[in-house]
Protein backbone atom coordinates (compact mmCIF):
# COMPACT_ATOMS: atom_id res chain seq x y z
CA UNK A 1 0.00 0.00 0.00
CA UNK A 2 1.03 3.58 -0.46
CA UNK A 3 1.63 6.09 2.26
CA UNK A 4 2.28 9.63 1.86
CA UNK A 5 3.95 11.97 4.04
CA UNK A 6 3.22 15.53 3.39
CA UNK A 7 6.17 17.70 5.43
CA UNK A 8 5.77 21.82 5.51
CA UNK A 9 8.58 22.38 7.58
CA UNK A 10 10.66 24.82 6.27
CA UNK A 11 14.51 24.84 7.82
CA UNK A 12 17.04 21.89 7.09
CA UNK A 13 16.93 19.82 9.08
CA UNK A 14 13.00 19.93 10.15
CA UNK A 15 12.24 19.01 13.37
CA UNK A 16 8.25 18.83 11.56
CA UNK A 17 10.49 16.36 8.58
CA UNK A 18 12.05 14.35 11.71
CA UNK A 19 8.50 13.97 13.67
CA UNK A 20 7.20 13.10 9.63
CA UNK A 21 9.91 10.38 9.43
CA UNK A 22 9.38 9.19 12.99
CA UNK A 23 5.38 8.61 12.53
CA UNK A 24 6.32 6.53 8.74
CA UNK A 25 8.51 4.56 9.97
CA UNK A 26 5.90 3.72 12.91
CA UNK A 27 3.20 2.86 10.47
CA UNK A 28 5.49 0.45 8.41
CA UNK A 29 6.31 -1.76 11.09
CA UNK A 30 1.82 -2.66 11.66
CA UNK A 31 1.70 -2.83 7.53
CA UNK A 32 4.05 -3.30 4.54
CA UNK A 33 3.74 0.47 2.71
CA UNK A 34 5.12 2.50 0.09
CA UNK A 35 6.40 5.55 1.39
CA UNK A 36 6.79 8.79 -0.39
CA UNK A 37 7.36 11.94 1.26
CA UNK A 38 5.91 15.22 -0.38
CA UNK A 39 8.37 18.76 0.80
CA UNK A 40 5.84 21.68 0.82
CA UNK A 41 9.28 23.65 0.97
CA UNK A 42 10.09 22.63 -2.24
CA UNK A 43 6.76 23.17 -3.97
CA UNK A 44 5.94 26.95 -2.66
CA UNK A 45 6.46 28.47 -5.72
CA UNK A 46 4.41 26.76 -7.86
CA UNK A 47 1.65 26.77 -5.07
CA UNK A 48 1.74 30.12 -5.16
CA UNK A 49 1.45 30.18 -8.75
CA UNK A 50 -1.51 27.78 -8.77
CA UNK A 51 -3.47 30.26 -6.84
CA UNK A 52 -2.60 33.24 -9.54
CA UNK A 53 -2.42 30.77 -13.07
CA UNK A 54 -5.22 27.85 -11.80
CA UNK A 55 -2.70 25.37 -13.17
CA UNK A 56 -0.47 23.05 -11.01
CA UNK A 57 3.06 22.66 -11.98
CA UNK A 58 4.89 19.62 -12.98
CA UNK A 59 6.41 18.95 -9.28
CA UNK A 60 3.07 20.27 -7.64
CA UNK A 61 0.83 18.03 -10.07
CA UNK A 62 3.01 15.41 -9.36
CA UNK A 63 2.62 15.77 -5.46
CA UNK A 64 -1.02 16.47 -5.89
CA UNK A 65 -1.38 13.21 -7.93
CA UNK A 66 0.27 11.48 -5.47
CA UNK A 67 -1.96 12.21 -2.63
CA UNK A 68 -4.95 11.72 -4.63
CA UNK A 69 -3.93 7.87 -5.10
CA UNK A 70 -2.27 7.41 -1.82
CA UNK A 71 -3.98 4.59 0.55
CA UNK A 72 -3.51 6.64 3.57
CA UNK A 73 -1.45 10.26 4.48
CA UNK A 74 0.55 11.38 7.36
CA UNK A 75 0.65 15.22 7.40
CA UNK A 76 3.06 17.20 9.88
CA UNK A 77 2.84 21.26 9.92
CA UNK A 78 4.76 23.75 11.67
CA UNK A 79 2.58 25.36 14.07
CA UNK A 80 2.43 29.45 13.03
CA UNK A 81 0.31 32.13 14.85
CA UNK A 82 -1.23 29.44 16.73
CA UNK A 83 -2.54 27.02 13.74
CA UNK A 84 -0.85 25.37 10.52
CA UNK A 85 1.25 27.19 8.46
CA UNK A 86 0.22 29.20 5.42
CA UNK A 87 2.22 26.98 3.54
CA UNK A 88 0.75 23.78 4.72
CA UNK A 89 -3.15 25.13 3.94
CA UNK A 90 -2.45 26.11 0.52
CA UNK A 91 -1.54 23.10 -0.55
CA UNK A 92 -4.37 21.12 0.57
CA UNK A 93 -6.43 24.26 -0.82
CA UNK A 94 -5.65 23.62 -4.61
CA UNK A 95 -5.69 19.67 -3.77
CA UNK A 96 -9.46 18.77 -5.55
CA UNK A 97 -12.07 19.14 -2.84
CA UNK A 98 -12.87 14.79 -3.52
CA UNK A 99 -8.97 13.84 -3.43
CA UNK A 100 -9.21 13.06 0.73
CA UNK A 101 -12.86 11.56 0.48
CA UNK A 102 -12.48 8.12 2.68
CA UNK A 103 -8.71 8.36 3.06
CA UNK A 104 -7.34 7.38 6.52
CA UNK A 105 -5.20 10.76 7.73
CA UNK A 106 -2.90 11.05 10.89
CA UNK A 107 -2.65 14.65 11.68
CA UNK A 108 0.99 15.82 13.31
CA UNK A 109 2.02 19.28 14.36
CA UNK A 110 5.94 20.47 15.47
CA UNK A 111 6.00 24.09 17.29
CA UNK A 112 8.76 25.69 20.15
CA UNK A 113 5.93 25.44 23.09
CA UNK A 114 3.54 22.39 24.46
CA UNK A 115 0.73 25.39 24.46
CA UNK A 116 0.12 25.16 21.26
CA UNK A 117 -0.78 21.30 21.33
CA UNK A 118 -4.44 22.09 20.84
CA UNK A 119 -3.71 23.27 17.41
CA UNK A 120 -4.52 19.31 16.28
CA UNK A 121 -7.89 19.52 17.54
CA UNK A 122 -8.46 23.31 16.43
CA UNK A 123 -7.55 23.71 13.33
CA UNK A 124 -5.94 20.38 11.52
CA UNK A 125 -8.79 18.14 12.64
CA UNK A 126 -11.46 20.24 11.33
CA UNK A 127 -10.01 20.52 8.73
CA UNK A 128 -9.34 17.35 7.73
CA UNK A 129 -12.80 16.28 8.79
CA UNK A 130 -14.40 18.92 6.10
CA UNK A 131 -12.19 17.58 3.88
CA UNK A 132 -13.87 14.19 4.40
CA UNK A 133 -10.84 12.35 5.59
CA UNK A 134 -11.02 9.75 8.24
CA UNK A 135 -8.45 10.93 10.72
CA UNK A 136 -7.00 8.38 13.35
CA UNK A 137 -8.23 9.21 16.83
CA UNK A 138 -4.51 9.97 17.80
CA UNK A 139 -2.98 13.05 16.90
CA UNK A 140 0.74 13.12 17.40
CA UNK A 141 1.99 17.02 18.90
CA UNK A 142 5.78 17.50 19.22
CA UNK A 143 7.39 20.32 21.05
CA UNK A 144 10.76 20.89 21.89
CA UNK A 145 11.06 19.82 24.89
CA UNK A 146 9.34 16.72 23.77
CA UNK A 147 12.32 15.23 22.03
CA UNK A 148 14.36 12.63 24.18
CA UNK A 149 11.53 13.29 26.65
CA UNK A 150 9.13 10.31 27.72
CA UNK A 151 5.77 10.13 26.08
CA UNK A 152 6.55 11.24 22.80
CA UNK A 153 7.70 7.58 21.47
CA UNK A 154 4.55 5.80 22.68
CA UNK A 155 2.36 8.61 21.10
CA UNK A 156 4.37 8.35 17.87
CA UNK A 157 3.48 4.21 18.24
CA UNK A 158 -0.26 4.36 19.18
CA UNK A 159 -1.02 7.12 15.94
CA UNK A 160 1.14 4.88 14.01
CA UNK A 161 -0.94 1.39 14.73
CA UNK A 162 -4.19 3.01 14.39
CA UNK A 163 -3.38 4.14 10.74
CA UNK A 164 -1.54 1.01 9.84
CA UNK A 165 -4.84 -0.64 11.06
CA UNK A 166 -7.23 1.57 8.98
CA UNK A 167 -5.12 1.05 6.13
CA UNK A 168 -5.11 -2.51 6.32
CA UNK A 169 -8.88 -2.50 6.84
CA UNK A 170 -10.03 -0.56 4.19
CA UNK A 171 -7.66 -2.38 1.64
CA UNK A 172 -5.45 -1.12 -1.45
CA UNK A 173 -8.68 0.37 -2.79
CA UNK A 174 -9.74 2.37 -0.30
CA UNK A 175 -9.70 6.51 -0.60
CA UNK A 176 -12.54 8.69 -2.26
CA UNK A 177 -13.22 6.56 -5.39
CA UNK A 178 -14.64 3.45 -3.06
CA UNK A 179 -16.54 5.93 -0.33
CA UNK A 180 -18.26 7.45 -3.94
CA UNK A 181 -18.72 3.89 -4.98
CA UNK A 182 -20.75 3.61 -1.63
CA UNK A 183 -22.27 6.87 -1.92
CA UNK A 184 -24.09 5.76 -5.27
CA UNK A 185 -25.23 2.35 -3.51
CA UNK A 186 -26.41 4.44 -0.75
CA UNK A 187 -28.11 6.64 -3.31
CA UNK A 188 -29.83 4.24 -5.56
CA UNK A 189 -31.09 2.69 -2.15
CA UNK A 190 -32.84 5.47 -1.28
CA UNK A 191 -34.21 6.41 -5.00
CA UNK A 192 -35.47 2.58 -4.38
CA UNK A 193 -37.09 3.07 -1.29
CA UNK A 194 -38.89 6.32 -2.46
CA UNK A 195 -40.07 4.19 -5.10
CA UNK A 196 -41.58 1.68 -2.91
CA UNK A 197 -44.55 2.19 -0.48
CA UNK A 198 -43.55 3.82 2.82
CA UNK A 199 -45.18 2.45 5.73
CA UNK A 200 -44.51 2.95 9.42
CA UNK A 201 -46.34 1.51 12.58
CA UNK A 202 -48.93 3.05 14.99
CA UNK A 203 -50.79 2.26 17.75
CA UNK A 204 -54.13 0.53 17.40
CA UNK A 205 -56.07 3.52 18.60
CA UNK A 206 -54.67 5.94 15.93
CA UNK A 207 -55.33 3.09 12.89
CA UNK A 208 -58.54 2.69 14.15
CA UNK A 209 -59.38 6.23 13.59
CA UNK A 210 -57.85 5.98 10.01
CA UNK A 211 -58.59 2.53 9.28
CA UNK A 212 -62.32 3.20 8.57
CA UNK A 213 -61.37 6.35 5.76
CA UNK A 214 -57.96 4.70 4.40
CA UNK A 215 -58.89 0.69 4.94
CA UNK A 216 -62.45 0.45 4.20
CA UNK A 217 -62.96 -0.19 8.01
CA UNK A 218 -59.84 -3.48 7.55
CA UNK A 219 -57.58 -3.51 10.59
CA UNK A 220 -55.68 -6.43 12.18
CA UNK A 221 -57.51 -6.58 15.87
CA UNK A 222 -55.14 -9.18 16.85
CA UNK A 223 -51.83 -6.90 16.83
CA UNK A 224 -51.10 -4.12 19.04
CA UNK A 225 -49.32 -2.36 16.04
CA UNK A 226 -51.09 -1.80 12.68
CA UNK A 227 -48.69 -1.32 9.61
CA UNK A 228 -50.60 1.68 7.56
CA UNK A 229 -49.18 2.32 4.41
CA UNK A 230 -48.14 6.32 4.19
CA UNK A 231 -50.24 7.40 1.16
CA UNK A 232 -53.14 6.24 2.84
CA UNK A 233 -52.14 7.78 6.11
CA UNK A 234 -52.43 10.98 4.00
CA UNK A 235 -55.31 10.43 2.20
CA UNK A 236 -56.79 9.94 5.79
CA UNK A 237 -55.59 13.59 7.34
CA UNK A 238 -57.30 15.16 4.11
CA UNK A 239 -60.74 17.21 4.88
Amino acid sequence: MKLVVVSAGLSVPSSTRLLADRLAAATGRYTSVDVQVVELRDLAVEIAHNFTSGFPGRALSAALAAVTEADGLIVVTPVFSASYSGLFKSFFDVLDQDALTGKPVLIAATGGSARHSLVLEHALRPLFAYLRAVVVPTAVYAASEDWGAEGLAERIDRAAGELGRLMEGLGSGSGAGAVRRADAADTADVAETADASVAVEVDTDTAAAIAPRSLDGALASADRFTVIPFEQQLAALRP
